[in-house]
């Protein structure tokens, strides 16, 4: 692929011009940790001078300089330096969230409402590390652009079809994804709580008798420590309602319908809201990039998840089954009385330092390809703005309902990864209800594949086996894909009209060849 720097080449995000040795070198290597426009941005909050920031360092001012140009790695006592000088905590520097926003900006401009503009990701880079603050808020007005675009078409499909007088959604209810700052929450804490760990272990050991029996024991706990009586209703008098709680009667009714290991999860969620909600406020008061209430309810839902998890499969227990039954998790769902997704969720959860699991990531997607879970520990990226890639195996899934579909799927920049996918059905509804099916994908970076039951048979080490799969089609630079449903960013889009090849945006390349005798494309 050709540099952007030189005649002819993308000057588009996703392609960097090669970095020089001895530029590498300087800046203490081509992967080095760029912490420079943090530590300018550090001192100007304080407002010092970087000769009065040197002094209490007891660095050089040029030393300094170099070190916010970029030009020297910050070392590891000067970090822990400012850390005590500013009370900050040092994984403020970390860079995940930095490869985060500018993964999530060069997805952005891939739009083509950008084409014209000469951005490279040199450029995206820079603007990124230069004022995180700055590339968040573009992020916003991306997304407030995407919301006020889809309600115009809304309302352009409305007026079409003759619905004037139809209710259309406020714009302002369509400029923010609830459900994209609440995965943004939960990926910044790399999916893991330890605060509502330690309090879901606590409230176990109280509220489960000797007997084992969790459910039985969270009636006992909810009606002993809060006065709550827990009943379960037919589906005819709590029709389309799986849990209602009543904070004045203090009765917190059950659908019949949710067999028993939901009603324990349910129990579970209403106990953390009750006996841990200070818990719950506090990780939110301490994360305060919510822009809208909704976000802030959605996440008190899902950190009460995560608490219901927790205390259903406590840290340790589950970690040493996931281990011994090489992260078996049917065997984990009957152990632990939970189902497929949980199971699943929770074996992303296991990044105690000191003891951790396997670096997992999670989706779940419904059969239209919307993705409504996600998170990531093992690397691997998700498209945020745009479709996903359909060569996932996670989109097979669907064809086998309740199998376990494998794949080792070798991503654009080379990372390959061990893939896990199976559809789930929710547990609600009689006859006539509807059924939604969702699918689960699970994976981990291929050298951990080993660790999974999943991988045995599988020829880990044959390039055949690999899968190529991109992020999204605006993003992924394979050119000989069939199921390309758009051109990529990456490369320049060159259409000959006599030539066809395996999809519209594939350019062919070289001549065919003359047949031979008897060859059958001769005939």
């Amino acid at each position: 692929m050709t540099p952007p720097d030189r005649p002819g080449a993308s000057k588009r995000p996703g392609v960097a011009p090669p970095v020089p040795a001895a530029a590498a070198r300087t800046r203490g290597g081509a992967d080095a940790p760029r912490f420079g426009a943090k530590v300018r941005a550090l001192r100007r909050r304080e407002n010092l001078s970087q000769v009065q920031l040197a002094d209490r360092l007891g660095v050089s001012p040029s030393y300094l300089n170099l070190i916010e140009n970029n030009r020297r790695p910050l070392p590891a006592n000067l970090l822990i330096r400012l850390a005590q000088l500013f009370d900050i905590d040092v994984h403020a520097f970390a860079t995940d969230e930095d490869t985060r926003l500018v993964a999530d900006l060069t997805e952005a401009f891939a739009d083509p409402l950008f084409e014209t503009h000469d951005l490279t990701s040199v450029d995206v880079r820079e603007m990124s590390a230069a004022s995180p603050s700055a590339a968040r808020a573009v992020l916003s007005l991306y997304r407030a652009y995407q919301g006020a675009r889809s309600t115009a078409d809304d309302l352009s499909s409305r007026l079409t079809e003759g619905e004037e007088s139809a209710e259309l959604a406020s714009p302002q209810t369509r400029l923010h994804l609830p459900s994209e700052e609440v995965s943004d929450l939960v990926q910044r804490h790399s999916n893991h709580f330890p605060d509502l760990e330690a309090a879901a272990e606590e409230t176990a050991q109280r509220a489960q008798p000797s007997s084992g029996d969790l459910y039985a024991g969270l009636v006992r706990y909810l009606e002993r420590e809060h006065g709550i009586q827990v009943e379960v209703a037919r589906w005819g008098a709590e029709r389309g309602v799986l849990r209602r709680f009543d904070p004045e009667s203090k009765r917190l009714v059950l659908s019949e319908l949710l067999p028993t290991r939901s009603r324990t999860f349910q129990l579970a969620h209403q106990v953390g809201l009750l006996a841990h909600g200070d818990a719950i406020e506090r990780i939110l008061a301490q994360d305060a990039r919510f822009t809208a209430d909704e976000s802030r309810a959605l996440a008190k839902v899902a950190l009460a998840n995560y608490f219901a998890g927790a205390m259903i499969m406590p840290y340790a227990p589950f970690l040493e089954a996931a281990k011994q039954e090489r992260y078996d998790i049917d065997v984990l769902g009957r152990r632990f009385r939970v189902g497929f997704e949980q199971v699943c969720h929770r074996l992303t959860t296991m990044r105690r330092a000191g003891a951790e699991g396997v670096p997992f990531h999670m989706i779940r997607i419904d059969v239209a390809g919307n993705i409504s879970k996600r998170f990531s520990a093992s690397g691997i990226r998700f498209a945020r703005f745009s479709g996903a890639c359909p060569r996932w195996n996670i989109f097979s899934a669907f064809l086998t309902p309740g199998m376990v579909r494998i794949q080792v799927s070798r991503m654009p920049d080379g990372i390959t990864y061990f893939c896990i996918a199976r559809t789930i059905q929710k547990d609600a509804g009689g006859y006539h209800a509807q059924h939604p099916v969702q699918a689960i994908g699970l994976g981990c970076q291929v050298q951990h594949a080993r660790e999974l039951v999943y991988s045995d048979g599988i020829d880990l080490e044959n390039p055949d086996t690999c899968v190529p799969v991109g992020v999204s089609c605006r993003l992924c630079e394979r050119t000989d894909c069939e199921q390309r449903a758009l051109p990529s960013l990456r490369v320049p889009l060159r259409v000959d009209q006599n030539v066809r090849g395996v999809s519209l945006y594939a350019p062919v390349v070289g001549r065919p060849r003359d047949p031979g005798p008897g060859d059958e494309r001769s005939r």
